[in-house]
């Protein structure tokens, strides 16, 4: 318990080493009891050390602020409609980002995965004003994408889409390689099966990405009721909020 109470609360193990070495000096000077002091001392401050290799502290996350976000839109497509698990809760989760894309000018990328035979970007997602990419690679990060992504020069990345633990999380992957904060609006990505779902997602957020929703999104981007576009912003979150209450019935 003394270990996990010293690596909580100093930024690093070798402070907390520092700490429990000044918190027996008292100990110490008793001359008997210091074989004992210093042994405690070095046995606690190893157990952090190693704590600090196998436990290491995330560093703290960004927020998301609209100058700095990009959405990414990641193979809401036709042919996915009807197997992706709560793909309804999906496309009204996407329609209500991209309706804060619109009013808060964050640029849009929208991949679809072999159109081909997978159809394009459903009809109820407005992607007219998004920069849109055909891609066999199961990432979003294509050359063509990586170029668009980088020429926005934006460093926060919101995506949605599917399948969650295939497209979405290696575009994840490659983006955190890359240096990119990386938001995921969870009622916004679904799989076939809601296992491999809950497990890609388990799995960036150890990897350092932040699970988030489609209204924390939104509310996130605004921070202030005064802000211009609050009145459209709003109106998503509660057509949002509205339809996903309809689903659930």
């Amino acid at each position: 318990s003394s270990v996990y109470m010293c690596y909580n609360l100093f930024p690093d193990h070798i402070t907390a080493s520092i700490f429990l070495l000044l918190s027996v000096t008292d100990m110490s000077c008793n001359k008997t009891m210091l074989p004992f002091a210093a042994g405690l001392t070095v046995g606690i401050a190893s157990a952090i050390a190693i704590m600090g290799v196998l436990h290491p502290r995330r560093k703290a996350q960004k927020r998301l602020a609209k100058g700095n976000t990009i959405f990414l839109l990641c193979d809401i497509q036709e042919k996915f409609v009807p197997v992706i698990d709560k793909m309804s809760q999906v496309i009204a989760s996407a329609k209500g980002l991209l309706a804060t894309a619109d009013a808060m000018n964050i640029p849009v990328i929208a991949t679809e995965q072999y159109p081909k035979a997978l159809g394009h970007t459903v009809k109820d997602l407005d992607v007219t004003k998004a920069q849109v990419f055909a891609k066999t690679l199961f990432s979003m990060c294509t050359p063509e994408v990586l170029e668009a992504i980088l020429a926005t020069k934006r460093k926060s990345a919101v995506i949605f889409g599917v399948e969650a633990h295939v497209c979405v999380q290696q575009t994840t992957m490659d983006l955190l390689e890359r240096g990119f904060e990386v938001h995921i609006a969870a009622d916004a990505v679904s799989s076939q099966r809601p296992d491999e779902a809950s497990f890609a997602l388990a799995r960036l957020e150890a990897a350092g990405a932040v699970i988030t929703t489609s209204e924390s999104v939104m509310f996130e981007l605004m921070r202030d009721k005064d802000t211009p576009e609050f009145k459209a912003v709003s109106a998503a979150v509660k057509d949002l909020a509205n339809t996903k209450k309809t689903l659930a019935a």
